[in-house]
């Protein structure tokens, strides 16, 4: 990944946030239909080990280069980012498997939703008005996607809604950790905390795969770290409010391969509630910039 990320590196300032959040859209969404095609040979939550492990070999060189002595300090920090991760990432291999990957994907995007009401809960993070408009705006949206009393509540949908619940605290957890460690190293704690706890779940759920699952599986791997690292990149670069409008080209990317791989269909108010609730975590990410700004002093320049 050295050489394409010296090509995206080397836009500029304005162009390479989005550049890399793009790059995270596709990657992810690559992992949902390869988890969709691979669940019909394996079962979900068996896909979630071999996930860590060719993810866990993907990244390793990766965090040889970045490795930092200090990264071990917080190991209490990358435990509970990976058990809320690990709870997250078998709620959403599930979710992909046994329900609309559009559908998924629209609830998905109510993380940031969570993990704002979380970090009131457990941060002590204060909820003025105009966040809790846009909490409410967004929790709307997962409505109009959820219609209650017309779409039934399937294990799958609600797996999705357990994992965009998990995702929220492991959101927090990141925001904690990125400022302090190496962007890749959280990544990779990730992996290779995740990867153990994934084994104990194997042998409930154990197959050997057919010849073709094992290519899907090394491309679920493949594509989770690279998601996980653009999408660093992508903060790292620039402010979310200015990536965080690339991350609904998932949405579109993720129904288009569910439309053409696996012949699901889209209705206009799925689509409608993702987009109303992608607005509301925008808005929510602008008004913790303004806040951040407010707080930041004057002599300190802003993050790039």
């Amino acid at each position: 990944m050295k050489g394409p990320a010296a090509r995206l590196d080397a836009l500029p300032l304005a162009l390479r946030g989005p550049a890399w959040m793009i790059v995270a859209c596709f990657a992810f969404a690559g992992v949902w239909a390869l988890i969709r095609a691979a669940s019909a040979d394996l079962h979900p939550f068996a896909l979630v080990f071999w996930r860590n492990l060719f993810g866990a070999l993907v990244i390793l060189p990766i965090a040889a280069a970045a490795w930092n002595r200090e990264t071990l300090k917080r190991w209490p920090g990358h435990t509970r980012r990976a058990t809320s991760g690990v709870i997250a990432t078998y709620a959403t291999f599930f979710a992909v498997a046994n329900a609309p990957l559009a559908d998924v994907q629209a609830i998905n995007f109510a993380a940031p939703l969570f993990a704002t009401i979380a970090a009131a809960l457990f941060l002590g993070e204060k909820l003025r008005i105009r966040r809790i408009a846009a909490l409410l705006v967004g929790f709307g949206g997962v409505m109009i996607v959820l219609r209650p009393g017309h779409v039934p509540m399937t294990p799958g949908i609600a797996a999705a809604v357990l994992a965009a619940l998990s995702t929220a605290f492991s959101l927090i957890t990141i925001k904690q950790l990125v400022g302090t460690d190496d962007p890749r190293l959280v990544a990779a704690f990730t992996f290779f905390i995740m990867l153990p706890l994934s084994a104990l779940v194997l042998p409930f759920y154990w197959s050997w795969p057919q010849p073709l699952t094992w290519l899907l599986l090394a491309g679920v791997g493949i594509c989770a770290v690279v998601g996980q690292l653009a999408t660093s990149y992508a903060f790292r670069a620039a402010e979310a409010t200015a990536v965080l409008p690339y991350d609904f080209l998932r949405f579109g990317i993720v129904a288009w391969l569910g439309w053409q791989l696996f012949g699901e269909r889209v209705d206009a108010m799925t689509l409608a509630g993702g987009a109303v609730i992608l607005a509301a975590s925008i808005y929510l990410a602008y008004r913790e910039q303004v806040a951040a700004r407010a707080l930041r002093p004057a002599s300190q320049p802003p993050l790039t």
